[in-house]
């Protein structure tokens, strides 16, 4: 018996597993457990997502049933006939045209010690050389900073979301300037807007002073110009600043198949080369037109088509009418793009006053001047250029000016070729040489000095700190 009792127990205790089996039946009920939890986590997300599914595939059918509501849809189709067997998409009513456009999330990513704006600091230096009769007549590109290294704009930035539904944009700058025979070096706001970014019926408000959208090149700041100057119609018809107006803008792009954007706007009109009343009474009224389209391999192409409207200082009617196109080819697979070609003309229409000296004394010698009669005056300019960039930091281009003065009689024109190395993003240096010839010998004689034909050579410095907003197409 004793026997049989000893193998008994040690069969037991060889036997695999005797002493595991409570640490076994542990292990198992804490995976039934975590296996549960993962569970109901699972039964959760499942939930959110299948909520997220429904609200983004409503918003889907309602988006797709919007072009279809437009003039564009194709001739013989019933776009209100769905597919067999499925719903037909809800037609938009009064009611969703009008409301207002879900905002984009911003506070959930706000936290102790976040921003909720950006800060950068552009500056951007000019260094001209030209004949020493042009600098004399203070006739050069840069007016009266011939043959000088200055500081064109030095700019401090700051922008981003005040909310969920608003953005807003300050800028300060500093630069040299030339006015009333004397150089100075002016500080003061350049713009302060603000926009709403989801009105009704898929508009846009901005409201501030602001560079006006007129043309292709007005919006953009100096150190976002292709080129080192700006073209000369630009100068000619805007002035050096060009259009930047304390007023309003609308924008509104269509729900149609292929990109449109419509803007108006209404501005105070203090531009004294081109308008100058400054007042809402007789406002400076402006309008645009842009289009886009993808060529697919070839590349894109803008166009675009403004009009500017307001009085004078004199109250005279002015009015702009500009067309522009501008073709960008990227290459797949590149960050930069492989060729740029851009043109802009613009019509200058303009009520001006005639005047005729006469004798009011009697003594046979005219003593004064008096305004006899008014008629309207027709300018035209406009400029091209073109870009090859095939390196990553090496890019150069050339552009044509052709323009007629805004008062004077005559018109000049100008070639202008350019090399820029690109350091980085926030680096970028230019240089160019730009030849101009006028026709108008009076008004650009001044001082002693002819500025008949002028030859410069430009070299430009433009570096980044911080944040910049993204320039346009």
């Amino acid at each position: 018996m004793r026997v049989l009792m000893r193998t008994l127990v040690v069969c037991i205790l060889l036997t695999p597993g005797f002493f595991t089996r409570p640490v076994i039946a542990q292990e198992a009920e804490a995976f039934r457990q975590e296996i549960e939890r993962l569970r109901k986590q699972l039964d959760q997300v499942k939930q959110e997502y299948e909520k997220a599914l429904v609200t983004f595939g409503e918003r889907l059918q309602l988006l797709e049933a919007w072009p279809a509501t437009t003039a564009t849809r194709p001739v013989g189709v019933d776009v209100a006939q769905a597919p067999a067997g499925q719903a037909p998409a809800p037609q938009p009513t009064l009611m969703d045209w009008a409301r207002r456009r879900e905002p984009f999330s911003l506070t959930e990513r706000t936290g102790r010690g976040q921003l909720l704006f950006d800060i950068g600091v552009v500056g951007d230096f000019i260094a001209n050389l030209t004949q020493d009769n042009v600098d004399k007549a203070d006739a050069g590109t840069f007016a009266g900073r011939e043959n000088r290294f200055f500081p064109r704009e030095i700019e401090l930035l700051v922008f981003g979301q005040i909310d969920p539904y608003a953005r807003g944009e300050v800028r300060i700058e500093a630069a040299e300037e030339f006015e009333d025979g004397a150089r100075e070096l002016h500080l003061g706001l350049a713009e302060a807007h603000l926009t709403l970014l989801t009105l009704p019926f898929g508009t846009q408000a901005k409201m501030g002073l602001m560079r006006n959208r007129f043309g292709l090149l007005n919006e953009r700041h100096r150190e976002a110009l292709p080129q080192p100057d700006v073209p000369n119609v630009l100068v000619r018809f805007l002035g050096e600043e060009g259009l930047v107006e304390p007023g309003l803008e609308f924008t509104w792009v269509p729900p149609w198949p292929f990109y449109f954007e419509v803007l108006g706007g209404i501005f105070n009109g203090d531009n004294e080369d081109a308008f100058g009343r400054g007042s809402l009474k007789v406002p400076l009224v402006t309008g645009r037109l842009r289009t886009f389209f993808e060529l697919g391999d070839l590349g894109a192409i803008q166009l675009g088509t403004s009009v500017a409207n307001g009085q004078t200082e004199a109250r005279r009617r002015q009015t702009f009418v500009g067309v522009d196109a501008k073709y960008k080819h990227t290459p797949e697979g590149w960050r930069h793009p492989l060729l740029t070609l851009a043109s802009e003309g613009i019509w200058s229409i303009r009520r001006v006053g005639i005047e005729e000296e006469v004798d009011t004394d009697g003594d046979g010698v005219p003593d004064t001047t008096v305004e006899i009669d008014t008629r309207t005056r027709r300018r035209f300019g406009w400029y091209a250029y073109g870009e090859v960039q095939p390196w990553r930091r090496w890019a150069g281009g050339i552009r044509y000016d052709s323009t007629q003065f805004l008062e004077d009689p005559g018109r000049e024109w100008a070639i202008e070729p350019y090399l820029a190395f690109l350091a980085s993003d926030f680096l970028r240096f230019r240089l160019g040489y730009k030849h101009t010839e006028r026709d108008n010998r009076e008004v650009f004689n001044l001082n002693g000095g002819s500025a008949r034909i002028v030859d410069e050579i430009f070299f430009q410095a433009t570096f980044f700190l911080g944040a910049h907003p993204a320039h346009p197409f």
